[in-house]
């Protein structure tokens, strides 16, 4: 049985755009009613061109991530080629639906840019997953979607989706509780491929959306 005092709380966000996509989460850990860490870590670089956020249980997470880098970097190295979005989204899927007797307790949002262009996936603790053009999860998604239906379309380039991702994680935090501590953001592009953003970039972003 799983510990109900277990690391977890979280708001994530992901978008495709025209040219990539975008993550984006806060930092905010919590236990319980605690608050135990503020500088939580939910975006996860799996490969050049695939990214993940993740929330739920942290240290489901951390290990579901390393089994998906692990098999990503594994099929490069058979295959001579990168893992496809598409598939590294399937790979996640079954990941997930074959650990009946251990869940690994978490939604993660999985996304990329390959030859198919930019695409993003949501997945559940099942197995299920779903491709979508935005994607929240966690506590605070209910808050974050409020903003994404209002101001997200899919001719957004990912300059204008960082603005929008960060609006959405901002008011997640000032309404959920289990959200909070700044915010994260990467993306990924064809040209760059995946790219954390830095801490001086987001919070002038943020001066500037405020």
């Amino acid at each position: 049985m799983k510990d109900e005092n277990q690391l977890k709380g979280t708001t994530t966000v992901g978008l495709t755009c025209k040219d990539g996509v975008v993550f984006a989460t806060e930092r905010r850990a919590t236990m319980g009613n605690l608050i135990a860490h503020k500088v939580a870590d939910k975006i996860f670089k799996i490969d050049d061109h695939i990214g993940t956020t993740i929330a739920g249980a942290v240290s489901d997470a951390q290990s579901l991530m390393k089994y998906i880098s692990a098999e990503v970097n594994l099929y490069r190295l058979r295959n001579g080629k990168r893992m496809n979005v598409e598939s590294a989204a399937t790979l996640t899927a079954n990941i997930l639906h074959s650990s009946r007797f251990y869940p690994y307790f978490v939604q993660t949002i999985l996304g990329g840019v390959d030859d198919k262009g930019p695409a993003i996936y949501s997945l559940d603790p099942t197995g299920g997953v779903v491709k979508d053009l935005m994607i929240s999860t966690g506590s605070g998604s209910p808050v974050a979607y409020g903003v994404l239906e209002d101001r997200y379309n899919k001719d957004l380039y990912v300059e204008e989706g960082v603005d929008v991702a960060i609006r959405a994680i901002k008011s997640a935090m000032e309404r959920d509780a289990f959200s909070g501590n700044g915010i994260l953001v990467a993306t990924i592009t064809e040209e760059e491929g995946f790219k954390m953003r830095s801490e001086e970039e987001i919070d002038k972003k943020i001066k500037e959306l405020s």
